[in-house]
């Protein structure tokens, strides 16, 4: 008789914290072009001529994304033990999954908003991060650095459900399949494809509009995300929504297969010992 599976385990915080740290600096460094190409298409900005410019920003934004990943990762397990009851013995189910995922997302949009927002304007204002900063709260005031943190909210929310909720509860519906138990890593990237792309498409119009808005400091054009959307569908119809659309969708997916793949090989790892 096969001996009975162990129950997956669950990773601690300081687990959650390290996969989302690694995750975030390695899936930023190696998609920061496509980061910048969304940027200049959303702001219609001319897209960078050498390799400094498709890369400026990335220190920042490295920086930054890194400790907002593990922020969504460690949240993530805060909510599933603490809230939902989440243990190796009593794993969640595929919808409480997604639903403590959406609430660990929404969470890091505190820390989220102020680093996107940063980027874009170190871009478009040609600045060292420290100055940039600096530029934008002596000309706009401290509190500015959150403009747009209700559409970030939105858009990091169902991000987030996607790589630590939608794509493992694909996953283990792929390897519940016949002859396909041990092909983990297809099952693992078909997941993250499905996710990302899912999830880029639904969110890429509030993260449009969230991303005018945060260009526009000083709201000649844009005050707000709801106030940017009628503005932007007058101006362009369906399609201004999805500028820089298949950029973000292939970060997406590329984001989603970094770190779901950490994630999984660290709950592997320590399963099996």
């Amino acid at each position: 008789m096969a001996a009975a599976a162990k129950p997956r385990a669950v990773l601690n915080e300081v687990e959650n914290i390290g996969v989302g740290m690694l995750g975030g600096v390695t899936e930023t460094v190696l998609q920061m072009p496509l980061l910048t190409a969304k940027f200049c298409l959303q702001e219609g900005r001319p897209l960078p001529t050498n390799v400094a410019g498709w890369y400026r920003g990335v220190g920042v934004q490295a920086g930054n994304v890194a400790p907002v990943t593990a922020v969504q990762v460690f949240l993530n397990g805060v909510i599933g033990k603490f809230v939902f009851g989440e243990t190796s013995s009593t794993p969640l189910s595929d919808s409480t999954k997604i639903l403590a995922s959406t609430m660990a997302g929404a969470g890091s949009a505190v820390l989220y908003s102020p680093v996107d927002l940063v980027n874009i304007q170190q871009q478009k204002l040609v600045m060292s991060p420290v100055d940039t900063f600096n530029h934008i709260k002596k000309t706009y005031g401290f509190f500015s650095l959150w403009r747009g943190v209700s559409s970030m909210a939105v858009r990091e929310g169902i991000y987030t459900a996607g790589y630590l909720g939608l794509a493992p509860v694909l996953t283990n519906y792929f390897a519940s399949m016949p002859g396909r138990e041990e092909k983990h890593l297809q099952n693992a990237i078909g997941s993250c494809c499905i996710a990302g792309v899912t999830c880029a498409l639904v969110t890429h119009p509030v993260d449009t509009a969230k991303t005018v808005v945060q260009a526009d400091m000083a709201g000649n054009q844009f005050t707000s995300a709801i106030q940017a959307m009628p503005k932007l569908y007058a101006e362009g119809g369906i399609g201004a929504f999805y500028r820089g659309g298949a950029a973000r969708c292939i970060r997406t997916v590329g984001a989603f297969i970094v770190v779901s793949s950490l994630r999984e090989a660290m709950i592997q790892y320590k399963t099996g010992n």
